[in-house]
């Protein structure tokens, strides 16, 4: 690399992937300055992270604990934000070099937007900003000569498998999923199953609602749809496979059949050190994987009759306009509802398809279509969660 360390941004620096992209530039200080960190309410967090890093902005979205932030930082030179029309000035930095989106759910959009605008190259953990305006983020990265750099493991490894192919088609990209805590499983069973069975995953140490999202293949949804934005691809083109190892973490078949694939132990710092320090590999003490330990990778097809979240993607990135949008706002509140307990594991999907019949549909979506579109269906959502508890039902 060459000798400028690079100044990033990190948005969610509280979240799962943000306090492992601090362990990495932490282990990377030659190379890699935290130059802003943003939560939304973890201020005790962001106030240790702050100490200890030392960057130039840290931004706390909750406004009511802005003060908090500010005092227990007051001894520092590090300037004290708060609220998401900061986040998305502070984006626009000169001085940062990447903006790696790790915020949850729709809250990312329109920092991303900001950052893509004033030319910051994106590394991007927030897949439901592809999933939302899809067309619209890779057409502003087109406009300002932007890479999005895939922070998502199975993104990253299509990615990596791409490396040096730019001539040569690609037939089709297989996504692994793990099958998450309930492979297997039927619908009888899943009827019971608590937000505690949900959060346990096999492989993976994520935060709650991409654990649940894991749980029910909306998260591997969700990823078929940014798919189709990052690698520009028809729909035809992507599978989805279970592998519930989590060894292969995707792969890439060409034209003519051959199949390359990412391999590797489930760490999302790997990912997250080559998005960063891309387009190098940087050495590491991470674990290795050895062959010897695993002598059986398996794979079978998803169950979609009884995760139904994954054919409802499909689905919608076949309808595409603001209909993904209407999906990812949709689960946001289910699975809100979920870790609450106002909505059972399988009526997720029952409140994700219904608001894909209910919701308006728009073929050709703008930036405010899909603002209204996500605030709309979340008044929908939660409506339609209220009315049926009310009514004492179990959803």
């Amino acid at each position: 690399m060459n000798n400028k360390i690079k100044n990033i941004a990190i948005l969610g620096s509280t979240g799962s992937i943000g306090t492992q992209a601090l362990e990495v530039i932490g282990e990377n200080s030659a190379l890699f300055k935290a130059y802003v960190i943003t939560a939304q309410n973890n201020a005790d967090l962001l106030i240790r992270q702050a100490l200890k890093f030392n960057p130039a902005y840290a931004i706390i979205c909750n406004e009511n604990k802005y003060l908090q932030v500010k005092d227990a930082l007051s001894a520092t030179d590090v300037k004290v934000l708060s609220g998401i029309n900061a986040i998305k000035e502070t984006v626009t930095h000169p001085d940062i070099d990447i903006v790696l989106t790790a915020m949850v759910g729709f809250a990312g959009l329109e920092p991303t937007i900001a950052a893509i605008k004033s030319g910051k190259d994106i590394a991007l953990a927030n897949k439901e900003t592809l999933v939302v305006a899809g067309e619209l983020i890779t057409d502003l990265a087109k406009q300002h000569n932007v890479k999005i750099l895939p922070v998502d493991s199975e993104h990253s490894a299509i990615f990596q498998c791409l490396a040096g192919e730019e001539s040569n088609t690609i037939e089709k990209i297989i996504l692994t999923a793990s099958g998450g805590p309930f492979r297997g499983k039927t619908i009888d069973f899943l009827a019971g199953v608590t937000k505690e069975n949900a959060l346990k995953h096999p492989n993976w140490v994520m935060g709650a609602k991409i654990t649940i999202d894991s749980a029910t293949l909306m998260n591997k949804g969700l990823e078929v749809i940014e798919a189709k934005w990052l690698f520009d691809l028809n729909v035809e083109q992507i599978d989805v496979i279970v592998h519930p190892q989590s060894i292969i973490h995707s792969m890439v078949q060409f034209a003519d059949g051959s199949i390359k694939a990412q391999m590797g132990l489930p760490d999302m710092k790997l990912p997250i050190q080559y998005a960063l320090a891309y387009p190098e590999r940087l050495k590491n003490n991470f674990k290795r994987f050895d062959f010897a330990g695993y002598p059986n990778l398996t794979f079978e097809k998803p169950d979609l009759n009884t995760f139904r979240n994954l054919a409802l993607a499909y689905e919608a990135l076949n309808r595409g306009g603001n209909m993904p949008c209407i999906i990812n706002a949709a689960n946001e509140i289910a699975v809100a509802g979920f870790l609450n307990n106002t909505v059972s594991f399988l009526a997720m999907s029952d409140v994700v398809e219904t608001c894909m019949q209910k919701i308006t549909y728009i073929a050709q979506a703008t930036q405010d279509d899909y603002l209204n579109t996500d605030k709309e269906t979340r008044i929908f959502a939660q409506n339609l969660i209220k009315t049926n508890a009310l009514k004492g039902a179990t959803i």
